[in-house]
């Protein structure tokens, strides 16, 4: 039976029968039946018949993603209305506008929907909302006629460029849709579909949802949009087909590449060699090796998966390619809300870099300018599925089409020998230079992209000038030592602007801590951006952001999707209290923006646990870089259903370390100490001989331990210089605070570290396990070197003290010895990779009580003070040696 109109997909949810229609996976989860389906939409168009919804009305459906969304909209169909699905980020004035525009008179609403409407109650008409939590029921309807030219759907479009302009489909342009897909032959009666995205955009409506229930097959939702529900709902699921956009296949890559190299050296480099592997052979044979290469990824996602289609915006070649090589089947579809969407399909096997060839049906045509040199025009379609007009816009209307009712697509693309369309860009974000040069931005922003300090990329004209707004990627700012973003990110730009043509470097540019304003398929919202720009460039002359939590609105479907997960709510809505004066938004830096140092860490687990009942592990603190990632670990923990159990580090250490751990802190055999001693010589006779190193203080050191070391630290070298410097009795009974992510990033400094009983801390953020190995050290009566400022100075001057130290000092009250390492910066500083000559000099300072520090700072907390006290001892001592070289010199 042929699909003439939606009214013969309704029909065939009955015969369909005990087949599974709807899952939802996850902690809720759910199962229907197709003929469980059928009757609750008969119930539903029941109720909408009962309180007066007329065939040919907008019905509108604003709500997130759930079965009752699906029984909605089916029941509006099966009474006449036309379905309105509506974008939860609407702002109330554009939710308003549309309302009015349409006339519509009944909503569907979702969870927490209700305050919108506050503003409407003074509307002569305001709309009867309908909540999805208590759908109308009633008696099954009369049957009424629909033809296919008849309104099915009315779509208000996002606005990549502008305002919204509503686009009615009719049962004809959507049916066509189900034949055209049908008989395509990419999905067959075994699949199960997966659908990851807002119901309310015509590519997910027609393609994630008519398609699959018209076809008869199971339709998987997962109970959030987050990753690793995503990925939860493929496995639960057995879901064999998917659903999604490039920005959504992006970053399950990216997620798969980074677990690789989480995994260790080993796994990374396995992964990175098969996957080239695959690639290779993918690329030059057609083989997809990476089905067997990579089996055990295959079996931890979802062994099921097998085809990954595309659409809503360009996916990028390589990246296609890459899915292609880790054993996925990738489909490509382009169309526009105008065409119901689909205009191409491009199976697996076609060209990566094309959108596909035209649907049966469907004509498609390049129209060139008069004189153009270029085989680009803009693509211009007709068929079937092609809408005809925008509601009540009729000068706009007039536009979108030829006088030969060719639909201007607004894409710019060529066709190769073979009919297959390739795409540059859109017509309206062309950019032209002052020079006539043209520049279509999406290329230049994915190549400004690729750079590992840059996140996310917007170009643009302002004021006549090449401009390029970026957000930073902080993970990355940070591994790599940058304590200015603004003067990296200007670095990575000129470091890429080298490698483009002269016309297609940006002129200027501003940095934004928010995630570009994109529509919810993933599309930059151009005429957005022109403000975002600006409002940064003001920002940025002004001195700052504004402060606050950003609306839930402005977010994206998959930052919203954590915040329907309670305890993550609970926790932004805390942050929001808790740091009024920082603009708090999913890419906030709870490092860089909000102050979150050693003691605040601590500080921030114990409340996060109190308020969400879920405890943050050592891991899982190392994994956070923004509020987003925060956000993550207490929306998805590692041990779901894990309680909080908050430990004291400091006064209950042997908890908080593993077994690993703790094997730093065991004593060396006989073979690794006479190892040691012979460095021991070695290190001192370079230190003394080569680069003449001068020792002073060493009476101030008490007879007898245990005690704390503080030095300032510049170089690599530091903890060569003091180790030199001490005698060799007091050295063995001395440990290290090395930084975990220096110190022991390899399996030789590694080595290096056992035999001087270095052990691997992070002071920057003092996380339990840093603290516990400060005390278990102490407790044994050993020796402690800790660097307070957390990370190697990259200017050579003295950087804050973390807290850290103050928090162990506290608790242990032992001498400590304030230090000065002089020349080291000279010799070695951060940004160099071999060292040069300059004479070492280093200096201990009298031994001082954790008290009488205390008492030498008023502000703050105790192990605040006790840190800001040493930080000024360390910097008298410096200030002093470097007077004396000045005099010398």
């Amino acid at each position: 039976m042929a699909f003439l109109t939606l009214q013969d997909l309704l029909l065939r949810l009955v015969d369909y029968g005990r087949r599974p229609a709807l899952l939802v996976t996850g902690e809720t989860r759910r199962e229907s039946s197709y003929a469980e389906l059928a009757a609750a939409v008969g119930r539903v168009a029941g109720g909408l018949h009962k309180i007066g919804v007329e065939p040919g009305e907008p019905v509108g459906l604003l709500a997130e993603n759930r079965p009752e969304w699906v029984i909605a909209a089916l029941a509006a169909w099966q009474v006449g209305a036309v379905v309105m699905p509506l974008d939860l980020q609407l702002s109330r004035q554009g939710l308003a506008q549309i309302l009015k525009e349409s006339g519509t008179r009944f909503l569907f609403t979702g969870a927490g929907q209700g305050e919108r409407f506050a503003d409407f109650a003074g509307q002569e008409r305001p709309p009867l909302l309908l909540p999805l939590d208590e759908l109308p029921v009633g008696e099954p309807p009369p049957a009424v006629e629909i033809r296919p030219q008849d309104p099915a759907a009315l779509f208000y479009t996002s606005g990549t460029t502008g305002r919204a302009k509503g686009v009615p489909l009719s049962h004809g342009n959507l049916a066509f849709q189900l034949e055209t897909v049908a008989a395509s032959g990419l999905l067959n009666p075994e699949d199960r579909v997966l659908l990851p995205l807002p119901f309310h955009h015509v590519y997910p409506l027609v393609i994630g949802i008519l398609v699959p229930l018209g076809l008869g097959l199971p339709l998987i939702l997962p109970d959030a949009a987050t990753g690793p529900r995503i990925l939860r709902a493929i496995r639960e699921g057995e879901a064999t087909a998917m659903i999604g956009v490039p920005r959504l296949y992006q970053a399950i890559f990216d997620g798969i590449a980074a677990k690789a190299q989480a995994g260790g050296r080993l796994s990374g480099l396995y992964f990175k060699t098969a996957l080239g592997l695959a690639t290779l052979l993918r690329r030059h044979s057609g083989l997809r090796a990476g089905r067997w290469l990579l089996a055990p990824l295959h079996r931890k996602l979802g062994p099921s998966l097998r085809l990954l289609a595309s659409g809503g915006s360009a996916l990028e070649p390589e990246l296609a390619l890459k899915l292609e090589a880790l054993g996925w089947r990738v489909a490509i579809g382009y169309g526009l809300t105008e065409t119901a969407p689909l205009l191409t399909i491009n199976p697996p096997g076609g060209p990566w870099a094309s959108v596909g060839r035209a649907v049966p049906g469907v004509e498609l045509k390049i129209a060139l300018q008069p004189g153009e040199q270029s085989v680009y025009g803009e693509v211009l379609a007709r068929g079937p599925n092609v809408f005809t007009g925008y509601r009540n816009l009729p000068e706009e209307s007039a536009a979108a089409f030829t006088a030969e009712g060719w639909l201007r697509t607004g894409d710019l693309g060529r066709f190769d020998e073979a009919g297959y369309l390739f795409l540059s860009g859109r017509a309206s974000t062309l950019i032209v230079t002052a020079g006539g040069k043209n520049i279509q931005p999406e290329p230049l922003e994915e190549t400004l992209a690729a750079h590992p300090f840059i996140r996310e990329a917007g170009v643009l004209e302002y004021r006549q000038r090449l401009a390029v707004l970026l957000v930073p990627e902080l993970a990355a700012l940070r591994r790599a030592g940058a304590d200015d973003i603004e003067a990296a990110l200007r670095a990575a730009l000129l470091e890429i602007s080298h490698t483009l043509p002269s016309y297609q470097r940006p002129d200027q540019y501003a940095v934004s801590r928010e995630a570009l304003p994109r529509t919810r398929l993933g599309k930059i919202r151009r005429h957005l951006l022109q403000r975002r720009y600006g409002q940064a460039r003001r920002e940025r002359e002004a001195g700052g952001a504004p402060c606050g939590p950003i609306a839930p609105r402005e977010m994206s479907d998959h930052d919203r999707a954590l915040l329907d997960v309670p305890a993550a709510l609970q926790v932004w809505k805390w942050l929001a209290r808790r740091y009024p004066e920082v603009r708090l938004t999913p890419d906030t830096s709870p490092h860089l923006d909000m102050g979150v140092d050693s003691l605040e860490w601590l500080n921030l687990a114990t409340e996060i646990g109190h308020h969400s009942n879920v405890e943050l592990s050592e891991e899982a603190i190392g994994r956070i870089e923004t509020v987003r990632d925060l956000l993550e670990e207490v929306a998805h923990p590692a041990e779901p259903g894990r309680e909080f159990k908050p430990l004291d580090p400091l006064r209950n250490p042997e908890a908080v370390l593993d077994e690993a751990s703790r094997r730093w802190l065991a004593p060396l055999n006989p073979l690794q100490k006479g190892l040691a001693w012979f460095l021991y010589m070695l290190n001192r006779a370079i230190a003394r001989g080569v680069f003449r190193l001068r020792i002073k203080g060493l009476d101030h050191l008490p007879a007898s331990g245990p005690m704390v070391f503080t030095p300032n630290h510049v170089s690599f070298l530091d903890p060569f210089v003091l180790a030199a410097a001490l005698p060799l009795p007091l050295l063995r009974r001395t440990r290290f605070a090395g930084l975990s992510e220096v110190a022991f990033s390899n399996p030789f400094f590694r080595f290096i570290c056992r035999l001087g009983k270095a052990m691997p801390l992070d002071p920057r953020r003092a996380t339990a396990s840093s603290l516990a190995f400060g005390a278990l050290t102490l407790r044994q009566g050993d020796n402690l070197v800790w660097f307070p400022e957390g990370e190697r100075s990259a200017s050579g001057k003295l950087l804050a003290f973390r807290p850290g130290i103050g928090m162990v000092l506290e608790r242990h009250r032992v001498p400590v010895i304030p230090v000065a390492i002089h020349g080291s910066y000279q010799v070695l500083p951060r940004h160099r990779h071999w060292p040069r000559w300059h004479r070492l000099t280093i200096e201990f300072g009298s031994a001082l009580e954790p008290e009488q520090l205390a008492r030498r700072v008023t502000v703050g907390q105790p192990p605040e003070r006790i840190a800001g006290a040493l930080r000024q001892e360390v910097a008298r001592l410096l200030a002093a040696q470097t007077g004396k070289d000045d005099r010398h010199a």
